[in-house]
């Protein structure tokens, strides 16, 4: 069954509808709702988020929420405190602060005349962590959450520690923030704009160098990760991920946790499904609002009976740079997500992958610039940042290949890897990538996994490695779901660096393999689509004036005079005038990160953003530049960050700051 409670209702729209919170900080939200809601109360929908309602997510906003307003619901896009039109400044990310405000939010928002009392939250990225955060402290009128490319364990899973490896993105998203927060608010909309974006300014943290001091799983990390206690999340969830981007291991986790969650997982990178790429789409608005009507309106939606875990079956293609669409097919689980299903076992052996075990005696040393086909950690710019063919990879690598395969095989779930292995060093580092062969031997990466070897027992308590002495190391590769056709090669590639989604370890390693095995779950493979989703639909775009259209740029580059490699990334989102209010609003973000394959201790990673705001004479203009470097005991990182007022400094500040290394 599938039966709405909504007919389509005229909307109305404020800007900067204030909420403020107990301690005196004013929020600032953008809201639209039905016009007669103050006479027919309906539920909310809270979007709560740092990225900017005026200019940050305005796009992404336009297509999504006046569509749900039309269908009887108030959504209330919050700027959170120290961003955007909010007063108050931000000390961390999914900080304690920040939860206290959503439940106050929450519960102000429910008292509200217009409100019928209960609430969902909704978002993608960081706004799908703090719907599963603020779930786990309960607030009463929430009744529901649908996160989309989100996390259940923040030091595991998101940007900054993986398999407790360092992610150069732990610096990459902190210069991003470094730039998001200390933008100034619309000077249209606070008479004291000045003020609050000074206050702001000399209150920013550096969070890459608060994310560096904690290089264990400690109380920083469990804070905020709902694996720690799925029994708090009282909301029913509806979980939603794709296979391009780097949160997807979180769908299939809160399926098999929490009673009564449901999960989607479409091929796509770090968007919303009715318009992410690559296709095929779906119509995410009507699956959303089904949820919406059944949890927040009490109707007989049907979700219930859905199977609990919907997958997208990509079908194994040649790699790229960029994908605009991925063939393959719907699949569905009616009960759990993938722990169930069955799986095949491969042994490493001297002689490629094989079914039977036999004797391996290999080793593993890679060259510091290996890796350099992954793509982004996470997908979200729409450049080239997809892995690439992964054959420069393969070749720095040690790799092991299986014979043609005599059926298609569908590979479903969370492949683990079993290594026996000895190093030369106390503190390494290994990534094990699934790779699908093709007959002429361009390679596509299937899945990932790394891991920190101080890590393999505790990533709360590590310990070095003992060089000289084998020992048995087990992990597993990021979920997903991908068919591999008949006649090509599965290959495993094993490497002890992976530039420059890792940091490397301090010192060049040797590894040797002596004994190992892959798990692979599979499904059994079958026809066309298992379930159908209606085609996506949006509400109006956005409607701005291009001044400068938007570019994206990778570049690999090799100094043949020192040897060093070097990727430069230059995203110009370009510059564009809303033209309903009138403010101008543009950024570009440049990072560079360079190694010597034979020097570990060369690596370099700097960023700089420069942010634009216009707003009639008032030009304001942010540079936002950070720099981490480190030696064998220690990290070191420099900041600075430059605010003008129509191209005069107003202000200015540096940081350095240098950091122990903590089995890293």
């Amino acid at each position: 069954m599938n039966t709405s409670p909504n007919a389509l209702r005229a909307l109305t729209e404020d800007p900067d509808f204030g909420i403020t919170l107990s301690d005196g900080c004013r929020l600032s939200a953008r809201v639209w709702m039905p016009e007669d809601a103050g006479d027919d109360p309906v539920p909310v929908i809270l979007e709560y988020l740092p990225y900017r309602k005026r200019d940050g997510t305005c796009a992404r906003d336009a297509l999504t929420h006046p569509w749900f307003a039309e269908h009887g619901y108030a959504c209330v896009r919050v700027d959170m405190r120290g961003n955007g039109d909010s007063h108050g400044v931000m000390e961390d990310e999914y900080a304690p602060q920040e939860q206290a405000d959503a439940v106050e939010v929450i519960n102000f928002l429910a008292a509200q005349p217009w409100c019928n009392g209960r609430v969902g939250m909704m978002g993608i990225s960081w706004g799908g962590f703090n719907g599963l955060q603020v779930a786990a402290l309960a607030p009463e009128p929430l009744k529901a959450v649908i996160t989309l490319c989100s996390t259940v364990d923040r030091f595991a899973d998101d940007i900054h520690y993986k398999g407790g490896c360092l992610l150069n993105e732990n610096l990459g998203w902190g210069a991003t923030m470094w730039s998001y927060s200390a933008r100034a608010p619309d000077p249209a909309l606070r008479p004291d704009w000045r003020e609050i974006w000074l206050e702001r300014l000399k209150a920013e943290p550096f969070l890459p160098a608060i994310w560096l001091r904690h290089q264990r799983r400690d109380a920083y990390w469990r804070h905020g990760s709902v694996i720690e206690d799925y029994s708090a999340i009282k909301a029913k969830v509806l979980a939603v991920g794709g296979w391009g981007d780097a949160y997807k291991n979180a769908v299939p986790q809160l399926v098999e946790a929490l009673p009564g969650a449901k999960g989607i997982i479409g091929p796509w990178v770090h968007k919303y499904p009715h318009f992410a790429v690559p296709e095929p789409r779906i119509g995410f608005l009507q699956e959303a609002l089904r949820w919406w009507d059944r949890w927040l309106k009490d109707a007989d939606t049907g979700v219930e009976d859905d199977p609990d875990y919907r997958a997208y079956l990509m079908d194994g293609v040649r790699p790229a740079r960029w994908y605009a669409d991925r063939p393959g097919r719907w699949i569905a689980e009616v009960k759990g997500a993938t722990s169930h299903l069955d799986s095949d076992l491969l042994h490493l052996t001297d002689t490629g992958l094989q079914p039977e075990k036999s004797p391996l005696d290999q080793t593993v040393s890679s060259p510091a610039h290996c890796g350099a086909e992954a793509g982004e950690y996470c997908a979200i710019w729409l450049g080239p940042e997809t892995p690439g063919d992964q054959r420069s990879d393969d070749a720095l690598s040690t790799s092991f290949d299986s014979a043609p395969l005599a059926q298609d095989m569908d590979i479903v779930g969370a492949p683990r890897i079993t290594l026996t292995l000895t190093s030369d060093q106390p503190q390494a580092q290994i990534a094990v990538r699934l790779n699908h062969i093709h007959p002429d031997g361009a390679a596509t990466r299937i899945t990932y996994g790394v891991l920190n070897l101080s890590h393999r027992n505790s990533a709360s308590d590590p310990s070095p490695m003992t060089p000289g002495t084998a020992q048995e190391v087990s992990f597993t590769l990021d979920h997903i779901a991908y068919r591999l056709p008949k006649g090509h090669r599965l290959r495993v590639s094993i490497s002890d660096a992976y530039w420059p989604l890792l940091w490397p370890s301090p010192m060049p390693t040797c590894l040797h393999l002596s004994a190992g095995h892959i798990t692979l779950p599979q499904r059994p493979t079958k026809g066309g689509d298992e379930h159908l989703f209606e085609p996506p639909t949006a509400a109006e775009p956005w409607e701005v004036e291009t001044l400068r259209p938007d570019n994206h740029i990778r570049r690999q580059e090799t100094d043949t005079v020192t040897g060093v490699v070097s990727l430069i990334i230059e995203d110009d989102f370009g510059a564009v005038r809303d033209l309903d209010h009138g403010l101008i609003s543009g950024s570009v973000a440049r990072e560079h990160w360079s190694i010597h394959p034979d020097d570990p201790l060369s690596a370099k990673g700097t960023c700089h953003w420069t942010d634009c705001l216009t707003r009639d004479e008032i030009a304001l203009r942010t540079e936002a530049r950070c720099e981490m470097t480190s030696d064998a005991t220690h990290f070191h990182l420099t900041a600075r960050i430059e605010a003008f007022e129509n191209d005069t400094c107003v202000y200015s500040h540096d940081i350095t700051e240098t950091i122990q290394r903590d089995h890293l």
